[in-house]
Parts: structure tokens; sequence; C-alpha cells
């Protein structure tokens, strides 16, 4: 079985956008089954039906507006990219909510249901798609993978929504006395889920440089440590998650191939910019095409 595995990369997602739309398009790749972690979760459900072109719509259009419906900072563009700090206005109205987190994700739930139609998760049954999708376990200190077969439509959406929740930015989802967030929490490359589901052949796309900028600069304020702390953790996990994933391949004789990004994209996911995100989905299709995976290829005995 084919496997396509996308990582957690916020805004970056157009890039593995453009991949996929090589991958599924050009080369004609039909996959069996398809693991995500918080943007790449987003992707899966249109590349499991084919209809690239719809998400590519979503994904080269969508704005802050369209992912928060409480933002919890300011972004001001300059010259040398985007500047961000924390909008305490904002914040404040979660705290007087009563809410967990600074800011708040309703409307890219509500995006998430109006893309994905009851039709288009009938089609991933008939068409016996596995999509999983990657959530952290917040209150049970777990990573759980949500497989389509196990859900109704309403719980599809819900968990492809949970799987991109980046706390404490944005919101968190409930459900059965549990509080889950974004899978890149803990598992940022869910390769293993690919692998424990019995796929012998693994497409990645990584949403990082293969050799990332160890030197970052300096946090200026209290929102972007935050971040950099977070993209620290990031980093430290998707090394891990490649390395398993590459040993279990050895082990087990399966072929994995890795796309990744040529360069660093972005200091910020969370920032929705459709220009650069039309820009990144095109350069991610290109790069594809032109390009090709770094392959760790085990011929079986």
């Amino acid at each position: 079985m084919k496997a396509l595995v996308i990582s957690g990369g916020g805004s970056k997602g157009a890039f593995a956008g453009g991949i996929a739309e090589y991958l599924v398009k050009d080369c004609g790749n039909n996959y069996d089954i398809l693991v995500g972690c918080s943007t790449g979760s987003l992707l899966l459900p249109h590349l499991a039906t084919g209809k690239v072109d719809k998400i590519k719509k979503i994904y080269t259009s969508v704005t802050q507006k369209d992912i928060f419906s409480i933002s919890p900072f300011r972004i001001n563009k300059t010259l040398k990219g985007y500047d961000t700090s924390i909008n305490h206005f904002n914040t404040l109205r979660t705290f007087l909510k009563g809410c967990p987190t600074f800011g708040e994700s309703e409307n890219l739930r509500r995006l998430i249901r109006n893309s994905i139609s009851r039709d288009d998760f009938e089609m991933i049954r008939e068409l016996k798609r596995n999509v999983i999708f990657t959530v952290s376990n917040l209150t049970e200190q777990t990573v759980e993978y949500i497989h389509s077969s196990n859900c109704d439509y309403e719980d599809f959406c819900n968990w492809a929504w949970a799987s991109t929740n980046f706390v404490p930015f944005m919101s968190v989802f409930e459900k059965n006395g549990c509080q889950y967030a974004d899978g890149g929490f803990g598992s940022h490359i869910p390769i293993y889920c690919a692998l424990e589901n019995n796929a012998c052949q693994v497409d990645v796309i990584i949403l990082e440089n293969e050799h990332p900028i160890r030197k970052q600069p300096l946090g200026r304020n209290a929102f972007s440590l935050l971040l950099k702390t977070f993209r620290f953790m990031a980093t430290q996990i998707s090394i891990k998650d490649v390395m398993i994933g590459k040993l279990m391949g050895i082990n087990r004789r399966i072929d994995i191939r890795i796309y990744y990004t040529p360069r660093q994209l972005t200091d910020n996911s969370l920032i929705f910019d459709p220009e650069l995100m039309s820009q990144w989905w095109e350069e991610g299709y290109q790069y594809a095409k032109t390009t090709g995976p770094i392959c760790y290829c085990h011929q079986p005995v």
C-alpha cells in the first residue's frame, strides 16, 4: 500500500500542497493511507478524493480572519517581512471569556466544515482511503491517530480541526473529558503511523529544510520568544520522527521518499498571507517536478 505523510507547518502547508499536486495529478499516485499533522491534516481529505484544485484555491486565498475568530497577536508588514507582537486587548478578551488559550480559531473550524462536504467524506469511504489525523491528547499526555473509518462526518471535521490547533494561540478541542490540540506537540512527522498501518511505500513531505538554520534571531517580545521555543521543540521531535521512520524502513525493507523545503520559508507559520502562500504552492510544485525526493529505498530479499 502507498502512503502519503505530511508534517505540520501552518501556512507552509501551501508548499506541501504544491508538492502533493505534482504527486497526485502529474505522477498519478493514488494513496491508500494518508497521514497528516496540523496543516497536513487540512490537505489530506481533498488529496484523498483527488480534489487538488479545490484545496489549492483555499490555501492560496486564506487570510488571518479565515483562521482566527480572536487573534492573539498583531502583525505589521515591513520591508524585511513581518513583525509580530501580542494583542493585549484580544488576550484580555479571552481571559474575560474564561478561555484556556490566548486566541480562538473557531473561524478555521467553520472553514473546514464549509470546505469538506458530506459527499467528500462519503467519497473517502467509497474509495477506501484511510485518512488519519494526528492529535495530542493533553489530558492523558498521549498522541492519538484518528482514522476516517472510525468517524462520522461531524467527528471527522472536528478532529481535522483539533489536529491543527496550535495552543495556546488557537482553540483547544474538548471531547470525552479530554482536551486535544495540534498533533505536532507529540508527532510532527507521523511516518511511524503510516508504517504501522502496513504501508510498503511512503512519500513524506516535511515542511522544514533538511539542514535548518541553527542560529535564530533574538526574540524581542514574549510572543516571538514563545514561538521560537515551540519551533525548537518541533525540530527536536521532527529529528526523532525521521530517525524512527528510517530505522523502521530499513528493518522492514520499505521505500521511503522524503521531500524537504529547499529553504526556510518563514519565521512565523501562523501568518497567513495569500500572496506568499500562492508563491509557496507554485514553488513546491516546481521543486517536486524538477528536484525529486531524498530516497531511502530497500529492495526486498
